[in-house]
């Protein structure tokens, strides 16, 4: 395996443990996300363009009202504490909803496809931000260009898996037992984080030594994205492929649902296109994102999908068809896990530890739902106004070069703020744009620069996990 990576050009000695078990960890998290993510696309497939913006609108609510208690979580417990915590949460809501969508009575049934529609779509966004929080926090920046890529092949494989599986047994075994399927796969993620070893930070290595959360307040997730130019860019690169991402699900609802009218055959259609846009990800991000990445540098690699939603809105509106719709949507999902993604997640390893987890939380869930409620709602006004799919599609290209701009200023900016921090150190909050960073309650700087003896090296006997 170490010969392996090493031909990759991307893994360095001394890296492979935690890269390995970090794609291990991805990959039993997509897996359990990409078992339920079929089942949601068709049951809102099924409720109707006309009831999607309202799916969005309570999506919204229920990620404002969690972010707060969230926040609250990673303020009072060590990372490697609360994470478990998270996943089991989602365990514990997963395993009620099969149990009453086996056992409950059929009059709930109205109800419990947009609940189901709700919890899974906020499921989709707190599994990877909490992963990928957490890889921030263990990777250098400059780590994190290499390996990004690579660890991002095990979720790749997890959602080819997680496809597949649903492709071929959704109408075997039905929705519970899939949903069963997913709660075992998410306990796996559970027990790989358990197990990863130290952090390749100092800070983040001494603070884990301590026990130490992260500290802060429960709103920060919030204020400090109000106050840093810097978030508030990665916001608007959010809100500008969310809006793109809505429309084209909207489409897709028309799209399909014309096509097909049974609900199984909806979700087996949807998990191939799943399975066709994983193995297309997959090479990409084993022989291609981490080099992408680190020749190009991050504002290239970001403004691949605004020129790639150009190009597919100008097609989709000028031709309309399944083939157009399937190619655009492979292409622009892929081009999503393989880069932009990857690309997005670099941006937080040069801010303080307390923005990895609660400003990037908030930005991955209530900025990326607040983006879909623009373009949900947008879709609903401009149907409702009698334009047809393709002029909006025509009408969503524009969007593309404002896109553009953002993600070239935040690779700009990125450069910069990573040649401040020495490419290793936490930057502190007033280097980021915003106020300075809530001191945490034992550690008095952030950077590592504390004396380190063997414990606030985080050094633990081989072989021996965290704690849960």
């Amino acid at each position: 395996m170490k010969r392996f990576l090493s031909r990759l050009g991307t893994v360095e000695p001394g890296e492979e443990r935690a890269t390995l078990l970090a794609a291990t960890y991805f990959f039993f998290a997509l897996a359990s996300y990409f078992i339920l993510r079929a089942v949601r696309d068709a049951a809102g497939v099924a409720a109707g363009t006309d009831k999607l913006p309202w799916l969005f609108t309570g999506t919204l609510l229920t990620t404002l009202a969690m972010n707060p208690v969230y926040s609250a979580i990673v303020e009072r417990l060590p990372v490697r504490r609360f994470i478990p915590i998270v996943y089991r949460i989602f365990i514990a809501l997963l395993l009620g909803f099969a149990a009453i969508i086996k056992y409950g009575p059929v009059t709930w049934e109205p109800y419990l496809g947009p609940a189901f529609w709700i919890l899974t779509s906020i499921y989709s966004l707190f599994i990877p931000s909490v992963f990928w929080g957490f890889m921030a926090d263990s990777f250098r920046p400059e780590q994190g260009k290499r390996l990004f890529g690579f660890i991002s092949v095990g979720g790749t494989l997890g959602a080819l898996a997680g496809a597949f599986l649903t492709s071929r047994l959704a109408q075997a075994v039905g929705t519970p037992v899939l949903m069963v399927m997913s709660v075992v796969l998410l306990e796996c993620a559970v027990q790989a984080a358990r197990r990863f070893p130290p952090s390749f930070r100092d800070d983040t290595r001494a603070r884990d030594a301590a026990d130490e959360s992260v500290g802060g307040s429960s709103l920060a997730g919030i204020t400090h994205v109000l106050t840093s130019p810097y978030l508030l860019g990665i916001c608007a690169y959010m809100l500008l492929f969310t809006i793109g991402s809505t429309v084209l699900y909207f489409q897709q609802a028309e799209i399909v649902g014309a096509r097909y009218a049974d609900r199984e055959a909806r979700t087996a259609f949807l998990a191939t296109i799943d399975t066709v846009v994983q193995s297309l990800t997959i090479l990409a991000q084993l022989f291609v994102t981490g080099r992408v990445i680190k020749w190009l540098g991050v504002g290239a690699t970001l403004a691949i999908m605004p020129v790639l939603s150009l190009v597919g809105f100008v097609a989709l509106g000028t031709w309309g068809t399944l083939t157009v719709f399937v190619l655009f949507q492979v292409l622009r999902r892929a081009g999503e896990y393989a880069f932009g993604r990857l690309a997005r997640e670099v941006l937080f390893t040069v801010v303080p530890p307390e923005d990895r987890y609660k400003a990037k939380n908030f930005i991955d869930t209530f900025v990326y739902r607040g983006g879909e409620q623009i373009g949900a709602w947008s879709y609903a006004g401009l149907s409702t106004a009698g334009l047809a799919a393709g002029t909006i599609s025509l009408m969503a290209a524009p969007m593309s070069f404002l896109w553009l701009g953002v993600a070239l200023w935040l690779g700009r900016r990125n450069s910069r703020m990573e040649r401040g921090s020495g490419g290793g150190a936490s930057l502190r909050r007033s280097e980021v744009g915003g106020p300075k960073h809530t001191r945490n309650r034992k550690t008095e700087v952030l950077g590592g620069s504390r004396p380190e003896g063997p414990r606030r090296q985080g050094l633990r006997r081989p072989g021996v996990p965290y704690s849960n």
